[in-house]
């Protein structure tokens, strides 16, 4: 569904992603691996033309999509929520909700209701203004958000820092549930094992560049690869 090729991302003159290259199949969970600074939120913002690479490929679906607007790869299908999850402050949840409905075709789609069922937490507070939330339920909300755009590929960027481990566990069940749908994920994180938990396929990111990839499987038995980067 997804493949990035060789991308090299500048913030200003400083050179953030050195060719980083990666692939999602559809259906499946991918997680990014990396220390605070890594490079895993600029991977996922060169994807969503946030940060737009300088040199390399990115394609969806088969589609070369380097270089477009977000609000295009948006409408292609691609939802991101953001580790800032900038939410609407001085909206209610169901305003945050339904402001970032997206209409498709046939199929099952993404409404509030479905995304109550989800997040249920989000229906009992939906009058309250996205600025009243707790961390945790502002995550939920971002997540939430982007669902309603009904993308086929959604980008998480560090949905569980910050968090408290009863909030990760909730969380962390509530992404189950989304990988049980067969949407297609892209999950950036520090939080090691329970990101291993949710993902079929990983990749370790450091300085910019991809140091490893491999099945979940593999990663849990590379020891050598996960004290050198993750200090696990």
């Amino acid at each position: 569904m997804l493949e990035v090729e060789e991308i090299h991302t500048f913030y200003g003159l400083s050179h953030i992603l050195f060719g980083v290259s990666l692939s999602i199949e559809s259906g499946k969970v991918v997680c990014m691996l990396g220390r605070n600074g890594a490079g895993k939120s600029t991977t996922l913002k060169s994807i969503i033309g946030i940060t737009p690479p300088k040199k390399g490929s990115i394609r969806f679906k088969g589609e070369e999509i380097t270089g477009k607007q977000p609000f295009m790869l948006v409408r292609m299908g691609i939802g991101y929520a953001p580790d800032e999850r900038r939410i609407f402050a001085d909206l209610t949840v169901e305003d945050n909700l339904e402001i970032a409905e997206r209409k498709v075709e046939g199929g099952e789609r993404w409404d509030k209701e479905r995304a109550y069922e989800v997040f249920p937490v989000l229906e009992n507070i939906g009058s309250r203004r996205g600025g009243c939330l707790s961390g945790g339920e502002q995550k939920m909300l971002a997540i939430a958000r982007a669902l309603m755009c009904n993308p086929e590929l959604l980008l998480l960027d560090e949905p569980f820092e910050g968090l408290a481990p009863v909030m990760v566990k909730v969380l962390e069940d509530q992404i189950g549930t989304l990988k049980e749908t067969g949407l297609t994920v892209l999950l950036a994180e520090q939080n090691v094992k329970t990101t291993l938990r949710l993902s079929d396929h990983g990749y370790i990111i450091d300085d910019g560049k991809i140091r490893y990839q491999g099945s979940v499987e593999e990663l849990k038995e590379n020891e050598e690869v996960r004290r050198k980067y993750l200090f696990i």
